[in-house]
Order: structure tokens, then sequence, then C-alpha cells
């Protein structure tokens, strides 16, 4: 997360002493771009960088860094020759994907009934245009992955390619992500007669799409022609899509390409609401079709006597507009009398613009509820899956966004914030009904936090007349288990309650081969840890004052089995009255026991590029009021999969003043991958010196000693004024 900008701001470029003004402009990876970082890697960090003030404009591409800001940004192509033309030497690398796609069970091919959403909403590229976040009030975000299987990122660019914030996060989840290309009215029509006009063309236009989902690290995408195409066009649209599709399974194994109900075998622009033989040509092409919205039963009742794609009925994604706009079944809090519909017959659903429950609600902070409520609604129809996750593994219940950023229950950053690639795995959010007048809910909550943005907060009332425990669900997932396993859970209950850990396992051989249902698991109560346990000794930075949290500690023997499922159990203290109650889920670990000690990875070759200066409008170098900011790519090496994220500190070590000490570190943002820009870092006049500091946030919750940290220095003086 960026600092707040004064106003508008005065680009400035950096220029190094040895004159090489062209050294990484505009932060392209071109032919010069890999020896420029390679160099700076192999230097010892300890080593310095100088830097003189010039007061000359960014080089950096706006399309992928924002003008006023330098923050990097995510965005779609617009036409045919930006397509033709796109390079990867010249792509955003900071859009690449950094969360490989989690497998899943049930695998997605072998998925009989699946759930896409398709994601049009006011444009795209809003918010989750910016790739380290950014601040935001009452941002949209969606957290309910568990219940789909494919997030499509929609817009009417030609080529949208999904920022990484969303690949990311479903990623998280196993999800696939595929992104849009779209031909729309005149315009559209001319493209698709220039590309579709011989197999050289056709193919040039696959490839290009190809090498874009492969470099940004999404899976797919959703080919949506919307406008007449000639004879010869139409004739090659299906060796378009077939030719795409191959090289996409080649490339990205398990990526999709889907079709949009658009133009017929004809090259006619005519909706069908179905899939028949005037469009089954493209479907035969590719992975799959997405419908139009304004079908009716008795479409789908064809679909499904339709012998031709009966082996590939799952491919066959029912549109679903949740606007509701022309004749459609259900749509707003009404959807699920269509996906009722579509389930009846055995097919797919694609819902298209779930965000209906923010754009068109003017009182955004009732986004959360009224999203809860949504898919609340839709749940009896949709299918659960379990991501397959690796041990370590850990979860804060972060939704991607917050009024604040905690850090083990104190606020570290007191703004609000929005960033999707924070998001951590999510839990179950459901309400149950518990007797006569009792309940219990699960939402998430972002009054208070251990880690992140949010807390899973469980709330509900708990009847006199029942004085058993009750269950709530936190997590659906699939975690083989070494021989022992450690479980960390921190929450903060209400008074009158008693919280323990219910976990229930399968046989991993079983789960390898099967679907296993619930009633199948075995409920495990892990072994509680005090205080003197060896393995509790480990965390001694999760005790003393907490703010009110709890942290407790199991252990877990059950070699040879997954886990499927994490529970809570909460039990009334007084069973003569009606108890209501809270209990805020602040973080979930499970770690394997044998794996557990300090860890001994170094952050290497940090370097700093890409330099641009900044100042207040108005202000000029010899007034009082002149405010000079930095903006910087940092890179370095560490092993991704160890961490949750890295905290980017800045030190001044020495200013105009020589009688003024070094500062503190202070906390300038936090990077989920091993490439973060800084921006808008406000340092003193020069002469100047300053120290990057990178410090990596490992999963298994033990801190990384300094000594391993990323630092370098950077001195600046200012250069002559034009």
């Amino acid at each position: 997360m960026a600092q707040t900008a004064d106003a508008k701001h005065v680009a400035l470029r950096r220029k190094r002493e040895d004159g090489d003004d062209n050294a990484g402009v505009g932060g392209k990876m071109g032919k010069k771009e890999p020896s420029r970082i390679e160099s700076c890697l192999d230097e010892p960090m300890d080593s310095g960088i100088h830097e003189v003030v010039k007061f000359v404009p960014s080089p950096l591409p706006a399309r992928h860094y924002d003008a006023d800001t330098t923050e990097p940004i995510s965005c779609a192509l617009q036409t045919l020759e930006q397509l033709l033309s796109w390079k990867l030497s010249e792509s955003n690398p900071f859009n690449v994907a950094v969360i490989p796609l989690a497998p899943r069970e049930t695998p997605l091919a072998t998925c009989p009934r699946r759930t896409l959403v398709s994601h049009d909403m006011m444009g795209g590229y809003l918010d989750d245009r910016f790739v380290q976040g950014t601040s935001s009030e009452a941002p949209y975000a969606f957290y309910h992955w568990q219940y789909i299987d494919i997030f499509n990122y929609f817009s009417h660019n030609l080529v949208t390619i999904p920022p990484a914030v969303w690949t990311n996060a479903a990623h998280r989840h196993g999800v696939s992500v595929i992104g849009t290309f779209i031909t729309e009215w005149t315009e559209g029509a001319v493209a698709c007669e220039s590309f579709l006009k011989d197999e050289e063309s056709y193919r040039e236009a696959a490839d290009k799409l190809v090498q874009i989902s492969c470099c940004y690290g999404f899976d797919g995408w959703l080919i949506n022609i919307e406008n007449t195409l000639s004879e010869a066009a139409v004739k090659n649209t299906p060796l378009f899509l077939r030719y795409l599709t191959d090289q996409m399974h080649t490339r990205v194994p398990g990526s999709l390409v889907l079709w949009y109900d658009s133009v017929v075998e004809n090259g006619q622009l005519k909706w069908q609401n179905e899939l028949n033989p005037s469009n089954r040509m493209f479907f035969d092409a590719c992975d799959g079709f997405f419908t139009n919205y304004n079908w009716t039963e008795q479409n789908l009742e064809t679909m499904r006597d339709y012998s031709e794609i009966q082996a590939r009925r799952a491919d066959v994604y029912v549109g679903v507009d949740v606007f509701a706009r022309g004749k459609v079944v259900g749509g707003m809090f009404e959807t699920n009398k269509a996906l009722e519909v579509i389930r009846k017959h055995n097919f797919s659903a694609a819902i298209f613009a779930p965000g209906w429950v923010y754009e068109t609600h003017s009182d955004k902070t009732e986004f959360p509820k009224n999203q809860d409520k949504f898919w609340s609604l839709l749940s009896d129809h949709l299918f659960l899956h379990r991501a397959v996750t690796p041990l370590p593994f850990v979860s804060s219940f972060c939704q991607g966004f917050g009024k604040a950023f905690y850090w083990r229950g104190q606020i570290e950053w007191s703004s609000s914030w929005f960033n999707l690639t924070a998001q951590d795995v999510q839990p179950l959010y459901s309400r149950t009904e518990l007797g006569s007048h009792g309940w219990l809910q699960s939402r998430g909550c972002s009054e208070d936090a251990w880690n992140g943005g949010s807390a899973l907060l469980l709330d509900g009332l708990l009847p006199a007349a029942d004085a058993s425990p009750v269950c709530a669900k936190l997590l659906s997932i699939h975690v083989p288990l070494p021989a022992s396993t450690l479980v960390v859970l921190v929450y903060k209950p209400s008074a009158g309650i008693t919280v323990d850990l219910e976990l229930r396992t399968a046989d991993a051989d079983v789960c390898s081969l099967v679907d296993v249902q619930d009633q199948e698991l075995k409920s495990v109560s892990p072994k509680v840890l005090n205080g003197s346990h060896q393995l509790v000794k480990q965390f001694s930075q999760l005790s003393g004052s907490l703010n009110g949290w709890t942290v407790g500690f199991w252990q877990v023997e059950q070699p040879g089995c997954a886990l499927r499922e994490v529970n809570v159990r909460i039990q009334q203290n007084k069973e003569d009255q009606d108890t209501s109650f809270t209990c805020r889920v602040g973080e979930l670990m499970l770690l394997d026991a044998s794996t557990l000690r300090d860890p001994s990875e170094a952050v290497q070759g940090f370097c700093i590029y890409d330099v641009v200066w900044l100042h207040g409008a108005g202000s000029s170098p010899g007034s009082n009021g002149f405010t000079l900011r930095l903006n910087a790519t940092l890179r370095w090496e560490y092993p991704r999969e160890l961490v949750r994220h890295f905290k980017v500190y800045s030190r001044q070590l020495r200013g105009p003043d020589p009688r003024v000490p070094p500062g503190q570190l202070v906390l300038v943002g936090r990077a989920y991958s091993n490439l973060f820009r800084v921006t808008e870092l406000r340092v003193p006049r020069p002469p100047g010196l300053l120290e990057l500091v990178v410090e990596p946030v490992v999963k298994k919750g033990l801190s990384v000693p300094e000594s391993h940290w990323g630092r370098r220095s950077v001195s600046y003086t200012m250069g002559a004024t034009p």
C-alpha cells in the first residue's frame, strides 16, 4: 500500500552519476533489462546506490504505471493492433500472478455441475487495477470462492487481462481464472474480418492470446464474438477456436477456452439461448459453451434431449444475468430461481455480474451484508470444492480489505485499504438455526483482527434448553497430514463460553480415489498443549500482551490421513439461561511439527532500479514548502513458497542536517512477491542517505532474524536545475 499522495506531483527522473540516462527506461523487460537486473542481483547488499535528482518526466509506460504516482496498474488491450504487437519484453512484471492454481477436490475436469462467475462491473479495472493495493473505504471484493469453479474477468475492451489480484485470490482457492476476448459493433466486425481472414492471421491472434495468458499466469479465455461475420470469417472461427484451445492446453495444463452464445453457423449475430445444431460447431472446437441469458425451461429441456452433447453436459454453462435484463428467469435476489431450474436439468451455471450487490446499492457499507445474503440464497444449488493445501497452512481469514491493517492483534496501518492478493484462504460463511429460537452465524468482521484486515466473527444465541456444544464449521479443505501436526488457533471469545477445536479427517488413500462425503469423515479431538511443551516454547513471540486474544495450541497425530474440515466447538458455561455470544477467530495455523525451526533462508540479490522523483505541486527545490518523494522498484530473491508476505521498510540514515540521528524503521508497505514498487515515499531534501529494508514474514509464524533481511542504501543529491 503506497503512502498518500499530496495533490498532484511533478515527475522527476533519476539520472545515474555515470550519465546512463537510458538504464531501465520504463521498467521494460527487453534485451537490456535482464542483464541490468542480473548485474544488480549480483551486487553485494552492503553496497549502496547513488541518485542525482533531476526534474524530467517519468519514463515509465503509462499503461503499466499510474501517471501521477508511478504505482503499478493492470490494464486491458483496446485494439487488434495492440494485441498483435504485444511483446513479452514489454509486459507488466507487476501484473504476473504469483499464486499458482491450487489443486482441488473434486478436480474441475471431473466436476459434473460447475459454477462460473463472470465479473462485469462498472467497466472493470477499478480499485482492482492497483496491483499493490490502494486506499478504499468500501471496495468490492469476492470471498465465496468455495462455491465457484471458474472466475471470468469481463469488460468491453477487446482483450481483457485479469488483474493479478483476482488471479492470486482465485488460485489460492483452486479456482481457474479466464480473461475475455470480445468483438462488438462495427469496429469488432472489422477486427474479425482482419484476424479471421486466413489461417496465418487467426493463428497469429491466437498465439498472442496464449502468450499473454502464459505471461500473466491465468488459465484461459472466454471468446465473445458479438458482431456479424462474413462467410470466410465464420468458416475460420471454429479453426481459430480449435487452434487456440489446443495451444492453451499445451502451454497451460488444465486451461479453458469457452465460447459465448452469439453468432451462428451462417455468421449472423443471433443469440440462441441454448446449444443447438446452429452453434454446435463452435462448442465442438473448444472447452465449453456459455449460453445467452434469455432462456426458458423449454430451452434447457431441448438441450437435455440433444443427443450430440450428452457426454459434455457439464461443459454447457447456462447464463444467468444477475441484473435480470430482458426476459429472464430469476435475477437479483431471486437468482436462486434460475439456479434451481439449471440444476434440475444437470447443467453448469454461468452467473453474470454478481457485482450487482455492490453496483446498484447506494450504501456501499452494506455490501458485505448484501453479498452474504445473495450467496446464501444460492447455496442450496452450489457445490463445494476443497483446495488441496500443503503444510504449512495459515489463514487469518482476511477478506482482502479492511479499515486498518493488523499484525498480531495490534494496528500496524491505520487507514482503509484494499488488496485481493492479501486475501487469505476463506472460511465458510453461513447461518444455522439452533432449536426454537437459537442461532449461529459466521461472517467477516473488520472491526478487530489478528492479522490483515478482518477476522472471522462467530456470533449467535445458545438456547438454555440445549446444553450440548454447537459446532461451527470454519474450513472445508484437503490437507495431507504428517506424523505430527501442530495446530495453532488464535481467538477472542466473549464471556460465558468455552471454545475447543474439532478436526475431521479421512484416509488419504481413499480421498485420492473417491469424493469422500461428510458422513464418512472421522471426528478427531486433538491434544491440548500447555505453555511448557517444547513445541509451544518456539512461539514465544505469541506470549505477553495480545490485546485480548487467546492463542491455543493442539497436537494431532494422524499420519496417513487428510484433514477435510476444521471446526470450532462452542459450549455455554451456564445451562440455566440463554447465552448470547461472540467469538472472533483471528488465525489458524497447521504446521508439520518435525520441521519447526528458525528460518535459515536469507534475502539475496536485493536491488533498486527505475527510480523516479516526485515533488509536491507548487513547490520548488529552493522553497520552504519543498517536499521530495522517492519512487523505485525493488527486487530480491527469496523462496516465495515459504512466505506469507514481505514487509518493506525505510529508514533515514542521514539528512541535510548531520546533527539529526538516524531514524527508526518505518513501514512502507507489504509485498506479496519478490517485486515491490515504492511509491511517494517522503524523504528529506538533498543531500540525504536512506536505507530500504525487506523482512520476510514466513508461514510458519517464526521470526526471521534481522541478519537475514535484505538491506540496501540510497544516497541522493540534487542535480543542477535546468
